[in-house]
C-alpha cells in the first residue's frame, strides 16, 4: 500500500525545493471556499470547473518519468480568464494503465481528471489528510499562487480501477 506525503512528493521532485512547513488539520476547521474545493470524493477537475464556471486546463511544469513511474507538478487554469484555481504533484504508476490511458496521460495536454473519465476508468479517491500550508509556500516553485498567504491542499491515493494508482497532493490558491 502506498501513503503519499508531501515529504515524499517533494522528494520526487527536487527543483521544487524544501517541503513547506505545514500542519494537518479537520475538514470542519478549513475555511470556505477550500472546504467545499476539497472535502469531495470527485476529481478536482470537475470541482474547479464547477466552481468556476468553465472549463480547466492543464499546465505541466516538471516532470519525471521513468519505465513505470511518472511524476508531475501541474496547475489547473481556467480556459478563459487564465486564471490559476489549482496545483499539484501526482506521482502515477504508469504500469497500472492500457497504452491508450497512458499515452493521453503522457501527453500533458488534458487535466487527469478528463482523462481518467474519458476513458471509463473505474475511479475513487481515498484523501489521506487535508493540510494547510504556511506562508511562503509558493514563493519559488508556484506561479499563480501568493507567498504571503496560507492555504489548505489534501493528501490522498486515486484508485483506478481498483488498484492504487495515483498519489497526489491537490492544491488551492487563496481566493480572498
Amino acid at each position: 500500500m502506498i501513503h503519499p506525503s508531501l515529504e515524499s512528493l517533494y522528494e520526487a521532485m527536487p527543483e521544487l525545493g524544501p517541503v513547506p512547513e505545514y500542519r494537518v488539520v479537520q475538514p470542519d476547521d478549513m475555511p470556505e471556499p477550500y472546504q467545499s474545493l476539497l472535502v469531495h470524493d470527485r476529481h478536482m477537475t470537475v470541482a474547479m470547473e464547477e466552481y468556476h464556471d468553465d472549463k480547466v486546463e492543464v499546465k505541466v511544469l516538471r516532470r519525471h518519468q521513468t519505465v513505470d513511474s511518472y511524476v508531475r507538478q501541474i496547475l489547473l487554469i481556467t480556459r478563459k480568464t487564465k486564471f490559476v484555481v489549482q496545483g499539484g504533484i501526482v506521482r502515477i504508476n504508469l504500469s497500472l494503465f492500457d497504452e491508450p490511458v497512458k499515452a493521453k496521460i503522457l501527453e500533458e495536454r488534458t487535466p487527469l481528471g478528463h482523462v481518467l473519465i474519458q476513458n471509463d476508468v473505474l475511479r475513487h479517491i481515498d484523501v489521506r489528510s487535508y493540510i494547510k500550508i504556511a506562508p511562503g509556500f509558493a514563493k519559488h516553485s508556484w506561479p499563480g499562487f501568493s507567498p504571503d498567504v496560507a492555504v489548505y491542499g489534501r493528501l490522498g491515493i486515486l484508485y483506478c480501477n481498483h488498484q492504487p494508482a495515483i498519489e497526489l497532493f491537490e492544491v488551492i490558491p487563496d481566493y480572498r
